[in-house]
């Protein structure tokens, strides 16, 4: 038998239409409007999957999810909504839906979705406990690549981060789902209609973050976690968010301890990382970045800046996950009090708190103690190798790099991707 499909909408438009999207897919599909008798309908039916509607009279969608989680647990639910957020996606999620869609979805993205969750338990797979430092064999059959090539990642299960934006002040999340090989990482909207690839050509703004753009969309200050997902080796990711990436606590540390705490696992394939054949130089003089060729992502970094920071040289060896979470992923961003009015005239910082970021005064940092003597310099090197995830692959090589940011890397990235 097919498998079976419930719909549960109060709305008679919308479970007609699904109902013929999903027939004509080859699914069994069963719809109700009635909440109360949800659950007796798939007591009897036992459905793969149920698509609930979030806004319901009766019965909140959200408290019905918590009781079809509680009485049948191993019921898979996506939860869809004309009335969307991402608090919403959210909280949704961390009561066990294994996808959020916001209305109107597109037909690809609603069938993406549903793909994703049949294809086994929300993409779940072997996981690997990477806390505990276990290793997992090369997967059979594995396709040979260059000298260099490693095997293409993505994460055990799905996972939800949520906090507060860095530059638009809103409550914000993402939504992490595991994506199959050759998929790159890929930014998607709630509802799923305007997917964005984390690629060079998607860049739209480099001034105080990166942005990305794509099907009129746009998605805020990507940098850290791209930078998470470069220092773990995850290659294959889709992330569902709203305009703005959450900041966290202002550096990468959390987004890697959720990443490894859901598990990164390794897939029947491998990439091979970009490696420049001759050096590559963006500026002169005190501010420039170069890329040579080298074995491994090595960085040596150097930060000039008035005091009370001053002068700081970091030199960082990316030779495995670890290296990057104790060396880099912790160095949180920084401000200063005195530009603070001159941000918010543009837009930006308002989501910048005495726990997300660095705050220096003229004389002294204000608001925290720091985690390194030169974290101003290796949140540098974070955020740098954030952005030279954009190429779609691991970079290999030997960056130096003076008093530059966001824009001076992605120069760099458009004079490496100009060589290959």
């Amino acid at each position: 038998m097919n498998a079976t499909v419930l719909v549960v909408d109060d709305e008679e438009r919308i479970r007609s239409s699904l109902r013929g999207i999903l027939n004509d897919e080859g699914f069994r599909v069963l719809d109700t409007g009635d909440a109360p008798g949800v659950m007796e309908l798939i007591e009897r039916e036992r459905p793969e999957l149920v698509l609930l509607d979030v806004w319901m009279p009766e019965l909140d969608g959200i408290e019905l999810l918590r009781r079809i989680k509680a009485e049948l647990p191993a019921t898979r639910v996506i939860m869809i909504s004309g009335h969307a957020n991402i608090q919403n996606a959210v909280a949704a999620t961390r009561l066990g839906a294994e996808d959020f869609l916001e209305k109107p979805f597109s037909v690809d993205g609603l069938l993406a979705a549903i793909g994703r969750v049949m294809a086994g338990d929300s993409g779940r797979v072997a996981r690997r406990d990477a806390a505990a430092g276990a290793t997992q064999a090369p997967a059979a059959g594995r396709a040979p690549c260059g000298a260099l090539a490693r095997p293409q990642r993505t994460v055990a299960e799905s996972l939800v981060l949520a906090g507060q934006g860095l530059h638009s002040g809103f409550k914000t999340g993402v939504i992490l789902h595991p994506a199959p090989v050759g998929s790159g990482i890929v930014f998607s909207s709630v509802a799923g209609q305007s997917e964005i690839p984390a690629r060079l050509e998607n860049v739209t703004e480099t001034g105080y973050n990166t942005t990305l753009s794509g099907g009129g969309h746009s998605i805020r200050t990507v940098e850290h976690l791209m930078s998470a997902l470069h220092g773990l080796g995850v290659t294959n990711l889709l992330v569902k968010t709203d305009d703005e990436v959450p900041a966290l606590d202002g550096s990468a540390l959390e987004f890697c301890r959720h990443l490894r705490e859901a598990g990164i696992v390794e897939q029947d394939a491998e990439i091979e990382p970009i490696a420049v054949a001759q050096p590559i130089q963006i500026g002169e003089g005190e501010e420039f970045i170069r890329i040579e060729p080298a074995r491994r992502l090595v960085i040596d970094y150097t930060l000039e800046y008035p005091a009370p920071i001053g002068r700081q040289q970091v030199h960082f060896e990316l030779d495995s996950p670890e290296d990057y979470v104790r060396e880099v992923a912790p160095a949180r961003t920084f401000g200063f009090v005195r530009e603070f009015r001159k941000l918010a005239e543009m837009g930006l910082a308002s989501g910048g708190r005495l726990d997300n970021l660095i705050l220096v005064d003229d004389e002294k940092v204000v608001n925290t103690a720091l985690r390194f003597p030169d974290e101003f310099a290796r949140h540098k090197t974070l955020d740098l190798i954030g952005d030279l995830y954009l190429l779609g692959r691991p970079v290999v090589g030997h960056i130096v790099a003076s008093r530059t940011g966001h824009s001076d890397n992605l120069a760099l990235l458009r004079a490496i991707a100009a060589t290959l």
